[in-house]
């Protein structure tokens, strides 16, 4: 069941049962909603500029949360904003910069909460 409410502008809210929402034009077009996504990145990911590299990844895609190394090695980022921007993150994340060398990302999902005004390198 997807229900779609139309605003004044012509673009309405659309939310299926599954939770996944996101904007409607009034031609029926889906545009993407915000999101949240928790990851996990492992491997050669301390030392090598990730944290900076992503905070400055995260800001050019106008986005937001925090980045953090972690006691065992990996890297923590927590990321808010639009779907489409979250999406290009990871995909960035799982590569990283040059002298990173990326073995494993756990991502978990989450809904938009819309806690952040900036991406921030957290300790």
């Amino acid at each position: 069941m997807i229900q779609a409410v139309r605003a004044r502008d012509g673009v309405g809210q659309r939310t299926c049962r599954h939770g996944v929402s996101g904007r409607v034009k009034a031609s029926g077009e889906r545009t993407m909603g915000n999101i949240r996504a928790h990851l996990i990145i492992e491997g050669r990911v301390q030392g090598v500029w990730f944290r900076e590299s992503t905070r400055r990844e995260a800001v050019s895609l106008k986005l937001s949360g925090w980045v953090r190394n972690r006691p065992d090695g990996s890297v923590e980022a927590l990321i808010e904003g639009p779907e489409n921007e979250v999406e290009k993150l990871i995909s960035w994340c799982q590569k990283g910069p040059p002298a990173a060398k990326v073995t494993r990302t756990h991502r978990k999902n989450d809904k938009w909460q819309g806690e952040f005004n900036s991406f921030d390198i957290v300790f």
